[in-house]
């Protein structure tokens, strides 16, 4: 059997690793999308490395585009197999993957307006969003924690990560000639206390181990401080210096995060009385398949729902969708706050949210978790006095603040923590992927003084076999 590291290998996207066995199977974990690097990007996404006719199965950890995005794209090109995953990442794959292709092809026309004042040829989207619509038609939703049988020698069981609404870890029991490996990939691992889905559950024991390193270089702050570090620049940018609040963040998962904060706050009559927009149709959406999945709530939340039946809404909230209601947000001079897609402020309205508001000295753009190192969230915190949004310069004249503990991702410790319900001396390999090359190696030191070993790196594109 041999498994290559097509994607997220020494960076953090484009998810995508290819299991090959003996009987010429192919099983594709993860079909991502890489994201962040431009024109770069667009080239990497479609040069695959590999035959999509050829692929049998994918397995997916969640809907996050950079372990998702792909799909359509090899829906398109023939790929006619299987694509296993979580009930509920079904469910959040079905808005997020045609939203997908709806901003390719917005960006798509933008682009090719450039390239023909070049004299250059138009290029066409990856896929738009009805390719994403048809391919939807491959999904099949499986329970957490319920045995799927693949075919007669695979089985896979998904297990709680903790990282998103379906996320899970792929548990992988494959039987070659009388033997059976068993392979773990966590995807992406969340922390010990989400503030609205279960945790990471422990996973059956694996001979190997695919897992992230995204933070495997940094400590995240308690989630409480964060809480309360939130509370305050609402207080200050919209109350002290009557500004506008802007958060980029990510329609799934973030963004219900700091709904549900919110809501609470404002149920203990402590949020200040000032208007809260979430300014994005897929957010709005996206909490709609929230509330179809309290199965995943963790108790806290289920606590609060005793007396409060929505806890994705209150009085001061508004859902926006139409676009004519979010470019009035960029005109209003009223103290608020604006939370919009995308969360590395790469894409979406809250570019333009942005670029309306980073000349006022009373706003703070606020970053609420990782953004790739080329993409506008990134720029906007390496304290820079300008910076091109669209095109065109902006001085940056409001407040860039950062709070790093609402990140899905776990730190270097609790990822270990979580790795903890594995026999070390029964695991015969582990392979650090989806984070940047010093991420991997600090997170490897991290490990190995743990007590885990076989530990190694993954380059793109290489080739193991087991």
């Amino acid at each position: 059997m041999e498994i290559q590291f097509i994607g997220a290998a020494h960076e953090v996207t484009g998810s995508k690793h290819l299991i090959t066995t003996e009987s010429g199977k192919k099983i594709l974990l993860d079909c991502g999308m890489f994201q962040g690097k431009g024109q770069e990007t667009d080239e990497m996404n479609r040069n695959l490395g590999f035959e999509p006719r050829e692929i049998d199965h994918i397995i997916l950890s969640h809907a996050h585009i950079d372990h998702s995005g792909l799909i359509p794209y090899l829906f398109t090109l023939g790929f006619e197999g299987s694509v296993i995953c979580t009930d509920a990442t079904r469910n959040l794959c079905s808005l997020m993957l045609p939203d997908s292709g709806f901003i390719q092809e917005h960006d798509n026309k933008w682009y090719n307006k450039k390239l023909a004042k070049k004299g250059l040829p138009p290029i066409k989207p990856i896929y738009n969003s009805e390719d994403a619509v048809k391919a939807m038609k491959l999904f099949i939703g499986v329970s957490i924690d319920r045995k799927f049988k693949i075919d007669d020698n695979i089985t896979v069981k998904f297990t709680s990560s903790g990282h998103m609404l379906g996320g899970a870890v792929v548990n992988l029991s494959i039987r070659e000639n009388g033997r059976i490996k068993n392979i773990a990939y966590t995807g992406d691992i969340g922390r010990p206390y989400n503030r609205i889905i279960k945790p990471p559950a422990p996973f059956p024991q694996a001979d190997i181990l695919i897992t992230e390193s995204t933070y495997g270089d940094r400590i995240h702050d308690p989630n409480h401080e964060s809480e309360y570090a939130l509370l305050d620049i609402v207080k200050d940018t919209c109350v002290k210096k009557g500004g506008k609040l802007i958060i980029p963040s990510f329609s799934v998962g973030r963004t219900q995060e700091i709904v549900y904060i919110l809501n609470n706050w404002f149920n203990q009559g402590i949020l200040p009385k000032i208007d809260i927009y979430v300014d994005s149709p897929l957010s709005v959406n996206v909490t709609e398949v929230f509330k179809l999945h309290p199965e995943c709530y963790n108790k806290d939340v289920l606590e609060v729902m005793k007396t409060d039946s929505d806890p994705f809404g209150f009085e001061q909230l508004h859902y926006i969708k139409n676009i004519n209601e979010s470019k009035k947000l960029n005109k209003t001079k009223k103290p608020c706050v604006i939370i919009s897609a995308s969360g590395m402020a790469e894409a979406g309205r809250v570019k333009h949210h942005i670029a309306n508001s980073i000349d006022d000295p009373r706003n703070t753009i606020l970053i609420v978790g990782y953004c790739a190192p080329t993409t506008l969230g990134a720029r906007l915190q390496q304290g820079d006095a300008r910076i091109s949004i669209f095109g065109q310069e902006h001085y940056i004249k409001a407040d860039i603040k950062r709070l790093e503990s609402f990140s899905g991702h776990g730190d270097y410790t609790e990822m270990a923590d979580f790795l903890e319900c594995q026999d070390k001396e029964l695991l015969q390999g582990i392979y650090l992927v989806h984070g940047d090359l010093s991420s991997a190696e600090q997170y490897r030191k991290y490990l190995l003084q743990k007590g885990f070993k076989n530990i190694e790196i993954p380059a793109p594109l290489e080739r193991i076999t087991i």
